[in-house]
């Protein structure tokens, strides 16, 4: 049996010693490292080494009783959590440490939040009990407080309390319980049953550091977990990380979900089909070429040239969507010497393996720009690009990711007709419901437009993020109808029909009342019932929002939302006047109506007339000579109204 385990928790929690644990009890490992040692299996990069956190996430493999175990430490740092996101799509069980010194952190909260999202069956481990003053049964409330009340103590496996927590939840098996006794194995199979529907969540505890309590977790978890892949249907797997080996060679990490692949084998993702030339399995940094792997495992291949993180593959051909969304962009600062070529190639190498980077080439001003999580990430993409690819780099100042829409529908018009040129475009665009991205649709007759230039005109509105008229950031949560359109038999050449749909689109935006969008986070803050009106008062200046506290125990708890812009180093302040005793969760909330408006688009001094890849006016022909429209006289203009 294939068993893929995720093990998550915050910073500092000891993710890594206890996988460290685990590996070497199953002698995968001959010694135990340590992270403040540099010397840990898992943390095996240079730089991990030197900062002591754990940047991506690796994985481990073990076998223990008859299942293959694939375990994947991930990143606990909030900065590098769009790559534990990544990991957490192919987990069939996760296991999230919580310090018993610490309890439940804000970015735990945001661990947890992801793992519900997938849903992925989870298990707690209360770490570092062995501190003095700890006490593992108030974490376990703690939990129940804040995360989940579904969740049970481990430490003894079908004592009085856990059988009655189970029968709590199932009133059949309670029925049966009064009628015939307790069986282990009938109630053993409840419990794997509702772990796996996520209806209840198993908790243990112990010290990773001191080897107390992980090897009995082990046992727990794995007599408490099975999974059921099936090597014998048609071929699908899922793409979930990208590297690149030290030839240079794309390496593609596959979770397989059914079937069999092999070396030689052709495989199809989106329109492309490519043959498998290796498959490597790899524990650590380490790794062993296989001729076939099977359904419920983690492999690398090579051969796959394009395939991105997210990507089905195979049969399966769902992309995934991700909620870690980088709110910050950063511009990349480079000495003249080096080519700016050399700069791109390196960053959108980077780019495949982190595509929340979204690397940037602005034409216009010749830089090259990077959206990040935070300032962590920064530093470590300095080290990271002079250790791989030899040359120096820097950052600008983080700058908000700032978005546009519209607030009710307009068309828009586009003609391009230099001489011998020729291709019109009539668009509807529409707003929709916040953080829906750009979405298109055609109601044109094949009878006035072509259905290839139909599709050239989806493929230029899709094909990149188009810029707004307020401060050029990119359009979004908006609709895209194709209305109708005109190209001629003779003179529509490769181009126009770009031309047309770009200023159709900005000739509708110019008309449009237009809404400038920022970054917003779901906060979650728990403090002492004295420090609420601080909180409150801190929340309100920063332009958020909350509900009704509500009061647990001697403890309040906030919830709302607020403008990433104006809380986004809050947390330091948070925790000086809390003493660190109080919680602060900040989850990315979306986009919504940004606080500051004319503030923004005034630093920003972005000049719509002035873009060099936008423009609103069309181009007519008359007499053999091309001649220009302004997108208020351009309607009036069109040939196909």
């Amino acid at each position: 049996m294939h068993k893929t385990i995720g093990i998550l928790a915050h910073v500092d929690a000891g993710k890594t010693t206890f996988s460290e644990q685990l590996l070497y009890h199953t002698k995968t490992i001959r010694q135990r490292g340590r992270v403040d040692h540099q010397d840990s299996f898992l943390d095996s990069h240079s730089i991990e080494k030197n900062r002591g956190i754990t940047i991506f996430a690796d994985q481990g493999i073990f076998s223990y009783n008859d299942s293959t175990y694939y375990i994947i430490d991930t990143p606990g740092h909030v900065d590098f959590s769009p790559e534990m996101e990544r990991a957490i799509q192919v987990m069939d069980y996760a296991i999230i440490l919580i310090s018993a010194v610490d309890g439940v952190e804000g970015h735990t909260e945001t661990v947890w939040q992801l793992l519900r999202k997938h849903q992925v069956p989870t298990f707690f481990f209360v770490n570092k009990t062995d501190y003095e003053g700890t006490d593992s049964a108030s974490v376990l409330e703690e939990i129940r407080a804040n995360l989940s009340g579904d969740v049970c103590n481990l430490t003894t496996l079908f004592d009085e309390e856990l059988i009655e927590f189970i029968a709590e939840r199932d009133e059949e098996l309670l029925d049966k319980y009064m009628d015939t006794g307790f069986e282990q194995e009938l109630w053993l199979n409840k419990m794997k049953t509702m772990i796996k529907e996520n209806k209840i969540f198993a908790c243990a505890s112990g010290s990773a550091l001191k080897d107390i309590g992980v090897f009995e977790f082990l046992d727990k978890l794995d007599v408490l977990t099975e999974t059921s892949y099936n090597s014998l249907k048609n071929f699908e797997a899922k793409v979930y990380k990208i590297r690149h080996d030290e030839s240079g060679n794309r390496v593609t990490f596959l979770k397989l979900l059914s079937g069999k692949l092999k070396v030689r084998d052709e495989v199809k993702y989106g329109q492309k089909t490519e043959k498998i030339t290796q498959i490597r399995v790899y524990s650590g940094n380490k790794f062993q070429t296989v001729d076939q792997a099977t359904a419920g495992e983690l492999v690398a291949v090579t051969g796959l040239t394009t395939a991105s993180i997210g990507d089905g593959i195979g049969d399966n051909q769902e992309k995934v969507t991700f909620d870690m969304v980088p709110t910050l962009k950063s511009k990349v600062l480079f000495d003249s010497s080096i080519h700016v070529k050399e700069v791109l190639r390196s960053f959108k190498l980077l780019d495949t393996e982190d595509p929340s980077l979204r690397v940037y080439w602005d034409e216009h001003f010749q830089e090259i720009h990077v959206h990040v999580m935070g300032v962590i990430q920064l530093e470590v993409l300095e080290q990271i690009v002079q250790e791989r690819f030899h040359f120096q780099v820097s950052f600008g100042e983080p700058r908000i990711l700032y978005k546009e829409t519209i607030n009710a529908p307009v068309r828009g018009y586009g003609h391009f007709e230099p001489l011998k040129h020729y291709a019109e475009v009539h668009l509807l665009i529409e707003p929709t419901t916040r953080n829906r991205g750009v979405s298109f649709d055609n109601v044109c007759h094949a009878n006035d437009l072509s259905i290839g230039n139909q599709n050239l005109v989806k493929h230029h509105l899709l094909e990149r993020h188009h810029h707004g008229l307020l401060t050029g950031s990119a359009l979004t949560d908006v609709k895209i109808t194709l209305l109708t359109g005109r190209g001629h038999n003779e003179h529509t050449h490769g181009g126009d029909f770009r031309e047309a749909t770009y200023r159709a689109l900005r000739q509708g935006l110019e008309k449009a009342e237009n809404v400038l969008l920022e970054p917003f986070y779901d906060y979650k803050i728990k403090v002492d019932m004295d420090l609420i009106g601080r909180v409150l008062s801190d929340i309100q200046q920063a332009h958020g929002t909350f509900e009704s506290p509500e009061n647990t125990g001697d403890k309040v708890i906030i919830k709302g939302r607020v403008p990433v812009a104006t809380f986004m180093n809050y947390s330091t302040t948070f925790a000086s006047f809390t003493h660190g005793k109080g919680t602060l969760s900040l989850l990315f909330g979306g986009y919504d109506r940004c606080h500051n408006t004319e503030e923004v688009i005034n630093s920003i001094g972005y000049n719509k007339d002035a873009d060099p890849e936008y423009t609103s006016t069309s181009i007519f022909c008359a007499k053999g000579t091309g001649y220009k429209v302004p997108w208020y006289e351009a309607e009036q203009a069109m040939h196909c109204l």
